[in-house]
């Protein structure tokens, strides 16, 4: 019992392994066959899908995970007497921390599922197929210019989030709760420094992005070639990305902090 256990354990880690190799090469080869030629209107085209298209869901998340920072900070730190350190609560915690994983999960619901629901569909109405009989390469032509996409984007989305949840902390911070605007202000210009904090930031951004880009343009590659196939890799793309942007967090947040 206790050998057949082990037994079942050990596939199941060799089956992850091989899962994450065959990740690993697909985004190393569409990486390479963006190198070797770049396509800058497709390029375009999926920066404004992914990125535009994001907008308001960014924004108006970000205003509203500021405001509620708002709140909360203000409450705690009343308690102590120190209300004039929002400015730093609310500016550590979405820059470090709130921006860019929120960020990455608001893209993975909305862009990640797009992306591989609209790939695996073009594998099931056999469009990538047609695409070979062209002479064409379908990560060339399809998965390069949507993964690039979402590492060029996600840093450019995650700034937007974190000056929306900072402004929405302004105002119900300095606005609405009394707050002065000059301490909420100077709190955020003396304890944010590029070299940690934004620096973090960015690093976070470009890391969940690529994580994103990848795990959805593969899913909906290797998608099985019908609609119950569509709608479980468009499920496992947003599953996959949204855990493994906070497990990366993680090792990032670690990593950074030795």
């Amino acid at each position: 019992m206790m050998a057949s256990g082990i037994s079942a354990l050990g596939a199941m880690v060799i089956d992850w392994i091989e899962g994450l190799g065959r990740i690993v090469l697909f985004g190393m080869e569409a990486l390479g066959a963006s190198v070797r030629q770049l396509r800058p209107r497709r390029l375009l085209d999926e920066i404004y899908s992914i990125g535009v298209l994001s907008l308001s869901v960014i924004t108006i998340s970000g205003a509203a995970v500021g405001a509620v920072l708002g709140l909360i900070g203000y409450d705690v730190l009343n308690r102590f007497g120190a209300e004039q350190n929002l400015g730093a609560l609310v500016s550590i915690a979405l820059i470090k921390e709130l921006g860019p994983v929120l960020t990455g999960l608001l893209v993975a619901g909305r862009a990640g599922s797009a992306v591989a629901g609209e790939i695996g569909s073009m594998v099931a109405t056999e469009q990538l197929d047609g695409i070979r009989m062209m002479a064409m390469d379908p990560v060339d032509f399809v998965v390069a210019p949507k993964l690039i996409s979402f590492i060029l984007v996600m840093p450019l989305l995650s700034a937007l989030f974190i000056a929306f949840g900072l402004t929405g902390g302004y105002v119900i911070g300095a606005q609405l709760l009394g707050v002065d605007p000059g301490s909420y202000v100077s709190g955020i210009e003396t304890n944010i420094s590029f070299d940690d904090e934004v620096a973090m930031s960015l690093i976070k951004a470009f890391v969940f992005g690529t994580i994103v880009g990848l795990i959805s343009t593969y899913r909906g590659y290797t998608a099985e070639p019908n609609v119950v196939g569509v709608s479980r890799a468009t499920t496992a793309s947003v599953v996959a990305s949204s855990v493994c942007v906070l497990i990366a967090d993680y090792f990032v947040t670690a990593l950074w902090g030795v």
